[in-house]
């Protein structure tokens, strides 16, 4: 029994990988934890970024961990996913929606509006059924309920960060997107 559980739980981790793999040969920039509850999504670069330094590792990585550490998920639940691929050019939007489908989070979150504006594309037909408008336009602060996710546009979280009262609305936004739980 233990044995075919095993089995069965190394098919998933192999199909996963190998999915992830295949997203990367396309250009595809992501990582993190590739099971995780929460996607960080960004389309504006820092310069370290741009240069092909790791991704979130700047003062927004940190804002956004330590916020949602605060929130109570856990340290190592988060995976991120740039909008952009390796040589800088945004995603197709194709592309963009498959990354996403393959890191399959319950709660995505659009950093800056870049990244807000390339998944309003890649989710457009699911977006253009939603009955709130300002759901269905992805606007800044408001969670939208998209293909069974969680979808918040911080607006520009980096910027934000320079400025305390813009820090604290950042602040209010994530706090709607607390962990889920497990389901039972």
């Amino acid at each position: 029994m233990a044995s075919e559980r095993d089995a069965r739980r190394r098919a998933c981790v192999d199909k996963a990988a190998a999915e992830v793999d295949s997203l990367a040969a396309r250009g595809v920039r992501a990582g993190g934890n590739a099971f995780s509850e929460v996607l960080l999504v960004k389309g504006e670069l820092a310069e370290a970024e741009k240069n092909g330094g790791p991704a979130f590792s700047g003062a927004d990585g940190t804002a956004l961990r330590a916020s949602l550490e605060r929130l109570g998920y856990a340290p190592e639940d988060w995976a991120w996913l740039l909008t952009v691929d390796v040589a800088g050019e945004p995603l197709d939007a194709a592309l963009l929606r498959e990354a996403v489908t393959v890191l399959d989070p319950a709660t995505l979150v659009c950093c800056d509006e870049a990244a807000a504006a390339l998944l309003r594309e890649a989710y457009a037909d699911d977006l253009a059924v939603v009955e709130n408008l300002e759901e269905a336009l992805l606007s800044p602060g408001v969670v939208a309920r998209v293909c069974g996710m969680r979808v918040l546009n911080l607006g520009d979280f980096a910027a934000a960060l320079g400025d305390a009262h813009e820090k604290q609305v950042m602040w209010a936004r994530l706090k709607q997107i607390p962990p889920l739980g497990e389901p039972f």
